[in-house]
């Protein structure tokens, strides 16, 4: 079974930690990673945002804790979680577009909250797109540009908009109102 057949909500898959003070959480942070290691995961996360090759991309991401998998494509400016990395996982085939960022944490002011985000086989992220913390990706599910993706994405899905919801299939979508 995975995310996407598992009735519990994305919110229920997010760990919380309570913030060890009386500032915001993101005041915190030094206490919930350490800055060395957010320091070379930011270098290497600004070197994956400009390299055009692919290759380097996928080895580079790896190395930062992200499970990438084979044929995985990342685009141009596209951003993983800096905090944690290592709560990612892209599946084979995947495709993650230009400006593209995919959350694992949310800095709130009395917690911080984490959670796994997965992106299935030949799934696609469209630019711009955002993915918070708890989400999965369905295989072959399409986010549209620029949406903001806050649920689980069926397999075969394709979503769009802010919060991202499901894309009618309706034949006369196409025609956009013009006059024949």
């Amino acid at each position: 079974m995975t995310a996407s057949d598992d009735p519990t909500r994305r919110h229920d898959r997010v760990k919380r930690h309570a913030t060890p003070g009386p500032r915001n959480s993101l005041a915190h942070w030094t206490t919930a990673r350490h800055p060395l290691r957010v320091a070379i995961t930011y270098v290497v996360v600004w070197l994956v945002r400009i390299s055009p090759s692919l290759r380097l991309k996928r080895w580079l991401l790896r190395r930062i804790g992200v499970t990438v998998g084979e044929g995985v494509s990342w685009g141009l400016e596209a951003t993983p979680d800096v905090f944690w990395p290592d709560l990612i996982t892209v599946r084979a085939d995947a495709i993650v577009g230009y400006d593209a960022t995919i959350l694992c944490h949310e800095f709130l002011q009395d917690e911080y909250r984490t959670g796994e985000v997965v992106v299935g086989e030949r799934a696609m992220i469209g630019a711009g797109a955002i993915i918070l913390p708890g989400v999965e990706i369905g295989a072959e599910a399409s986010i549209a540009a620029n949406s903001l993706v806050t649920r689980d994405v069926a397999p075969g899905a394709t979503v769009a908009g802010v919060p991202a919801r499901p894309m009618a299939d309706d034949d006369d979508a196409d025609d956009l109102g013009t006059v024949d």
